[in-house]
């Protein structure tokens, strides 16, 4: 399993946890460090790509070859998962697009499940789950893809193409990484402060542990599902 992260404050957080709690081991390309993107998808049970605060249409060296990495795994049906700006680089990758929200979403918000049957094969009987959010870009569902999760501030949540899924969400939360984000993200919370999607720090800690708990639970959903069939030796 390859890991890409692209920013040092953006890691696999709790989808790491849920990996080592099911043995299914895996491999951290930093690419926030210097390290390079992988040629390929080979030797690789699965690709998961992390978020990060650049956008998906940034001029940045790395941003071709991962492109190029995510259409590999959809050749050789490697499944690929992404959270929020590794979503985006998979829809740009399969023919979408990322563009600016008409909101920024920052803190805790509702998710609907979509009513479709790709959803329901994802999602099981939840129609709705509390998730955190952090963006100001959305990405196009990409062709052959189908919607799975949408909200009120953004229509596309979450998509699923084949094997392949990416949310806009973030359900790899820990209280760890949503502080660390407060910590630094005051900048952006003061300059966004009239958005109707952006909550105050306060807002976004209360209750965290019993937030975070309920979303673990979302996120082994789409974890467990996600991960059927993945090969256990890579």
């Amino acid at each position: 399993m390859a890991i890409v992260r692209h920013s040092a404050s953006e890691g696999p957080a709790y989808f790491a946890t849920y990996l080592e709690r099911r043995s299914i081991p895996w491999q951290l390309i930093a690419l926030d460090a210097g390290e390079p993107v992988p040629r390929d998808v080979a030797g690789f049970s699965g690709l998961a790509l992390m978020g990060g605060p650049m956008s998906a249409n940034d001029p940045l060296p790395w941003i071709a070859p991962v492109l190029e990495l995510i259409r590999d795994a959809v050749r050789r049906d490697v499944p690929a998962i992404g959270h929020c700006l590794g979503a985006q680089l998979m829809s740009k990758a399969f023919g979408g697009t990322v563009r600016a929200s008409a909101v920024r979403e920052i803190g805790w918000g509702e998710v609907r499940v979509a009513d479709n049957a790709v959803a329901r094969d994802w999602m099981g009987e939840l129609q709705a789950f509390e998730s955190f959010h952090w963006h100001g870009e959305t990405f196009s569902i990409p062709p052959g893809a189908t919607r799975v999760l949408e909200n009120a501030h953004c229509e596309n949540q979450a998509y699923a193409l084949g094997r392949h899924f990416g949310m806009q969400c973030h359900v790899e939360m820990t209280e760890e990484l949503v502080r660390a984000w407060l910590r630094s993200g005051g900048d952006e919370l003061r300059s966004n402060a009239t958005s109707p999607a952006v909550q105050r720090p306060e807002q976004m800690e209360a209750d965290l542990q019993k937030r975070l708990e309920q979303l673990h639970a979302v996120a082994d959903r789409i974890y467990d599902r996600w991960t059927q069939g993945l090969s256990r030796g890579s």
